[in-house]
């Protein structure tokens, strides 16, 4: 664990794993920085890493998202590709970041989770859309860099 300022500040990380490609990037940066990894996910996802707690949770509609949030204190990371969650994430004074580190801001969320219920609506009335493309060299590169760089902005601030 990473203690970021004179007053006991901890920084965490807490991973919405189910479907997340990052989580062993995630997990090697935080051994980097000595910061204490937490990894959710629902009984039909099974996610034991070493360098990493893992709390599992009921199947059930949005149940890790919930915990997880519940869960936050302002400061934390989360890494989510999970837009809903993002939001509530940034109510709590958060740092919410995508698997391909797009950091979720207060300026940025409305969009995204504007172009999500434009999606649902088009698949609702039987439309089609494209779903996302193979996962990239350059995409895991791009997080590991921000997740770095939030991580160092926050020590260089709480010190």
């Amino acid at each position: 664990m990473l203690m970021l300022s004179k007053v006991g500040v901890i920084l965490r990380i807490l991973i919405d794993a189910d479907g997340c490609p990052v989580v062993d990037n995630t997990i090697k940066i935080a051994k980097k920085h000595k910061i204490e990894v937490i990894i959710l996910c629902d009984t039909s996802h099974v996610f034991e890493r070493e360098g990493a707690e893992t709390i599992m949770v009921s199947k059930g509609a949005d149940s890790v998202d919930f915990k997880l949030v519940n869960m936050t204190k302002q400061g934390d990371i989360v890494i989510t590709q999970d837009y809903g969650l993002a939001a509530m994430c940034l109510a709590k004074k958060t740092i919410p970041i995508n698997q391909n580190g797009l950091i979720y801001t207060n300026e940025n969320i409305d969009m995204l989770l504007l172009a999500r219920h434009n999606s649902k609506m088009v698949r609702k009335a039987g439309g089609r859309l494209r779903g996302p493309a193979k996962r990239t060299n350059e995409q895991d590169i791009a997080f590991d860099k921000t997740l770095n760089m939030v991580i160092e902005r926050i020590k260089n601030e709480s010190i």
